[in-house]
C-alpha cells in the first residue's frame, strides 16, 4: 500500500468528506468556506486536484457534482502520524512520549490510556 503525505489543504477536504460520506461541490465549498475562510474557487481547484490524485471520487449527477473520500481515515491517519514522528522525533515514539511526560502535557486519564495500549500491544492485541 502506497504511502500517503496529504497537504493541510487536503486534509481539511477529506476531513470533511470522512465526516459526511458525500457532499456536493456547494456543500463542500460552504463547509470549506466556514473553517477555512476558502472561497468557493479555491475549494474547486483543491478538489480537481485532489481527484487527480486520486484522494476524492467525484459522481456527476445532472449538474451536480457529489464527492466522496477514496482514502479511508485511518489510512491517512498512519500516514500522518508517521510522517509528523519522522519530522519531528525522528521516528522514535520513545521521544515523543518522554517530550510530552517532561513537558506535563499528559494528564493521569492520558498516562492510564498509554499503559492500556502498550499493555494490549504487548499482548498482541494491535
Amino acid at each position: 500500500m502506497d504511502e500517503i503525505n496529504l497537504t493541510n489543504s487536503e486534509w481539511y477536504v477529506l476531513d470533511c468528506l470522512w465526516e459526511n460520506s458525500t457532499m456536493t461541490v456547494m456543500e463542500l465549498a460552504a463547509a470549506l468556506n466556514g473553517r477555512l475562510g476558502w472561497a468557493k474557487s479555491t475549494s474547486i481547484t483543491t478538489l480537481r486536484r485532489m481527484e487527480d490524485k486520486g484522494l476524492v471520487r467525484c459522481a456527476v449527477e445532472g449538474r451536480t457534482k457529489h464527492y466522496s473520500a477514496a482514502v479511508p481515515r485511518a489510512r491517512a491517519v498512519r500516514g500522518e502520524t508517521r510522517a509528523f514522528l519522522d519530522k519531528v522525533y525522528r521516528g522514535s515514539v520513545g521521544l515523543m512520549v518522554s517530550a510530552l511526560a517532561e513537558d506535563k502535557a499528559l494528564s493521569k486519564a492520558e498516562i492510564d490510556e498509554l499503559y492500556e495500549i502498550l499493555r494490549k500491544a504487548e499482548e498482541g492485541g494491535q
